[in-house]
């Protein structure tokens, strides 16, 4: 097996920051200590003076080659793990939904044949249930034995993915006897598909509608359903994509409870606010997601989270869609409009600038919230998510003096459009090694799509 030695790099964990050599050999990190240079005879060098040494950053909610009834995402997952690595991050889980009247093993089966052959950077799998009449009592037990720890369950989205409270319940308390984390998607469905026909039929068809129709104290009060429901059922819940104070609230108040709820938040919820549905000739679309961009006193909200640890993850719900041709489907009804943004490359800079650069937080609680507590909350640590002996040698090397301006001239991700187009990141991933290979160098890929490996996840 080959060996690497990274030289003089300031590693920061959760844990710890402080200057020493790695010795990796093959897939492993084998030693941390200072001058490591007389026990890598042979091995390849990776200078690091000046530069930050991250564990691989860990994204744990991404919708990679996602269908849709009109569409599907633009990224698959050669291409999206590629963007992935491009930006720091070598592990994702993304989600594996079961469609109505298919059974769970058959939605893993489908999901597992997307990613083989094609995905870069390591890999798991969430399953979103859908349809629980179709999924036996032992096929969630079943679940667990292959690896996948995490379900998913919404409460929006009515004829397709939206499951009702009795199906959350059930669902609550199986994974409290399995050792299983539901993810929860809190929006009130039902409501919200009326507003949404009401606008539509009022002619009101123009991309702010689709915000207008989402308000935030539906997701509020959703949130809280969904806490209460975990509660009854003795349940952990983690609740997805937060994008406002009204369900943040709802967050805190049960945590102060003592009650085992977690939450995300994603980058544009903290970057980008409502102000982008007021863009004229169409341009708005381009910033259609859901839930949908709030208030800026929404983001200030939630950064305040980050930075009291009231939120445990920053992730991307990556779900990109070109803006000509997909986009503009729903040109003359929002409600056609694929709900979605890019974000899955850009996620390590922009909560790096905005977290470190602007005084929020520290080294530690930024790689905190990008790598090590995902890997905890969903099975994948000390394998992934730190900088330790034993542990996958998933490492990005990161200069802190090198200023990036993100663009979709540049940008790896599969989509034409940047959200944060023009924005100015301080620093820059320039080297990224998975399980010890180096698959980024310079800011380069050069890695090879296929290399990536499905991870089993232990529960909790």
């Amino acid at each position: 097996m080959s060996k690497t030695l990274i030289r003089n790099g300031h590693l920061v964990t959760a844990a710890d920051d402080y200057t020493a050599d790695i010795l990796i050999d093959g897939e492993r990190i084998v030693a941390i200590g200072q001058d490591l240079t007389a026990f890598a005879e042979g091995a390849r060098v990776l200078d690091a003076s000046d530069k930050y040494v991250f564990p691989g950053a860990v994204d744990v909610h991404t919708h990679l080659d996602l269908p849709l009834p009109l569409t599907h995402s633009s990224d698959d997952f050669a291409t999206g793990t590629i963007a992935a690595a491009c930006g720091g991050t070598t592990t994702i889980i993304d989600f594996a939904n079961q469609y109505r009247g298919q059974t769970l093993a058959y939605a893993l089966e489908t999901w597992h044949g997307k990613a083989q052959g094609k995905a870069a950077i390591d890999y798991g799998f969430h399953i979103t249930i859908t349809d629980l009449s179709s999924a036996p009592e032992h096929s969630l037990a079943d679940l667990v034995r292959e690896g996948v720890t995490s379900i998913k369950l919404l409460m929006a989205y009515p004829d397709t993915f939206m499951v009702d409270d009795e199906t959350i319940y059930k669902v609550l308390r199986r994974s409290a006897d399995l050792g299983t984390l539901v993810c929860v998607h809190a929006e009130n469905g039902c409501v919200i598909d009326l507003l949404v026909r009401e606008a539509v039929a009022a002619g009101q068809t123009g991309p702010a509608h689709h915000a207008h129709t989402r308000p935030a104290m539906l997701e509020g009060e959703a949130t809280e359903r969904a806490i209460t429901l975990a509660k009854l059922a003795g349940a952990p819940v983690y609740i997805v994509h937060v994008s406002c104070a009204a369900a943040l609230d709802k967050i805190i108040q049960a945590r102060a409870r003592g009650e085992p709820v977690w939450a995300e938040t994603c980058p544009q919820y903290l970057f980008l606010s409502e102000e982008k549905y007021d863009l004229p000739d169409f341009e708005a679309a381009k910033y259609v997601c859901t839930p949908p961009l709030r208030k800026q006193t929404d983001a200030a909200a939630l950064w305040a989270a980050l930075e009291r640890g009231d939120l445990d993850a920053v992730s991307t719900d990556h779900c990109p869609f070109y803006f000509k041709g997909q986009k503009d489907l729903g040109r003359n009804d929002f409600s056609k409009i694929p709900n979605g943004l890019p974000g899955i490359e850009t996620r390590v800079g922009l909560i790096y600038t905005g977290g470190v650069g602007g005084k929020r937080f520290d080294l530690q609680h930024f790689v905190d919230l990008v790598a090590t507590r995902p890997a905890k909350l969903f099975g994948l640590y000390p394998r992934k998510g730190t900088i330790a002996v034993g542990s996958d040698a998933d490492l990005v090397l990161f200069d802190p003096n090198r200023e990036e301006v993100l663009s979709a001239a540049t940008h790896h991700m599969h989509v034409d459009y940047n959200p944060y187009e023009g924005t100015k990141i301080n620093g820059s991933v320039r080297t990224v090694l998975l399980r010890g290979e180096v698959i980024v160098e310079e800011g380069t890929f050069i890695g090879r799509a296929g290399n990536g490996r499905f991870l089993k996840r232990a529960t909790l």
